[in-house]
Parts: C-alpha cells; structure tokens; sequence
C-alpha cells in the first residue's frame, strides 16, 4: 500500500512538470517589469507540531517535515502579484493526554493509550496556496517579498506510532480529518541570476483553522481541537 501511493505522487508531480513546460513559454523577460506569469520550485524544510485548546491534552514536541512544489505568480502590477500552486506536504507532531484515551485503527479493536504516552502523527498533504505576494524593487541583485494567504490541504496519507503499545506506521484513517482548510505567511528575498530567474530563500509560519484529529466519540477521547502548525524555511528557485 505504502508502494502504491509513492508511485502514485511520483506520477503527480511528473505530470506537475510537464505542465510547467507550456506555461513557462508565456512567460515574458524581466526587462523594466515583472514578467506577468512567473513560476517558481520550492523544497521548504518544516518543524511541525499539533497543538492542542485543552489543558487534557499536550504537544509533546515537533517533528521535521519537507513541503516540496511548484508557485505560479500572476503579475497584476509590478510589484504586486497573486500567487498559487501545488504542494506536496510531510508533516505532523506529537501528543498525549493526562487521561487514558481510546485509538481506532481501520481493522482491531481500539489502542488503549496511557496517561502521560504519546501519539506521534505523520501527515503527508496536497496543499493548494492562494495568496498575495508583494515584492520591492531590486536593490543591486536583491529583491525582498512577502506572501499572504490561505491554503486548501487534502490528506495523502496518515500513519501513527504509538512507542508505549508497540504500534509503528498504524493508519490514522478513522483519526485524521480528511481535509482541512489553513493560512500562510511568509517573508523573505530573492537573489537575481540574469533575467527573470532568481535564487529564493525565506521563513513562513503556517496554520490550520480547523481541527486535524476526529475526536471519535465512541470510544474513550478527548474532545479538543488540535491545530497543525509549522514554520517553513523557503528554499527554492523562480523563473
């Protein structure tokens, strides 16, 4: 199963980039203004962690992650542009509760879980950003810029580790909350190779609206509401 969907986000993102090539051929040179449609590739390293609104529960720590994708920016003026794109997440965190708590697993009877033990999540996403990014006149080489906005996650896949059972890569499927709904922030410059091609490097804080677990009530939870959160540190190269 694990296979499947690793061939299965491998195919995505080939077809991502040829649909890139297309796209990039509207494109215009930078001259005195932006190109109106400019695409960029990013890898953005993650430190995830889920928080929690009840004092039942605790985040017991973050987790590294990777967002890796492409943006697209439509240039509306020289300095202003809306951004979008697709990206592909691996993130989560840590938790547990002051209460014994009940796990559900797609097949077997529910994990009984300790007082104190942790539930460690890992989260893979389809994230589709839509924001605002606004951008400086380049001093020199160097442009700086940030990016506002709200973000679509669909879930890829959930897996579960539960050390204190001696459960590893578990489904999180009646645990996970198929999709959810989140917003950005990022801040950061960009370096000019020539043209309209630009090294770029950043920091971004993300965040969920909605809560990431189900909160099963028919067995023994915590009802809370536990938010996926992350810092980001761009990386990437624009065109």
């Amino acid at each position: 199963m694990k296979t499947n969907t690793k061939t299965s986000t491998i195919r995505t993102m080939v077809l991502v980039f040829l649909v890139l090539i297309p796209l990039k051929g509207i494109s215009q040179p930078r001259g005195l203004f932006m190109a109106p449609i400019r695409i960029g590739i990013h890898c953005d390293p993650l430190i995830s962690w889920i928080s929690t609104n009840t004092s039942d529960n605790t985040s017991e720590g973050v987790r590294p992650g990777f967002d890796f994708g492409v943006n697209f920016y439509r240039y509306f003026a020289p300095n202003y542009a809306i951004s979008t794109g697709i990206g592909f997440m691996n993130a989560g965190g840590r938790q547990s509760s002051t209460n014994n708590i009940q796990i559900l697993v797609p097949n077997g009877d529910p994990i009984d879980v300790l007082p104190g033990k942790e539930v460690i999540y890992k989260l893979k996403y389809l994230s589709v950003p839509f924001g605002l990014r606004l951008q400086t006149n380049e001093i020199g080489y160097l442009s700086f810029f940030s990016d506002i906005g709200f973000d679509t996650r669909i879930l890829l896949s959930s897996r579960m580790n539960i050390p204190s059972a001696g459960i590893e890569n578990e489904s999180g499927q009646k645990e996970v909350k198929p999709i959810n709904f989140g917003w950005h922030v990022t801040f950061g410059g960009e370096y000019s190779l020539g043209g309209s091609t630009a090294l770029t490097a950043g920091v971004g804080f993300d965040d969920n609206f909605f809560d990431v677990t189900k909160d099963n009530t028919s067995v023994n939870q915590q009802q809370d509401r536990s938010l996926l959160k992350f810092i980001r540190f761009r990386v990437g190269v624009i065109f």
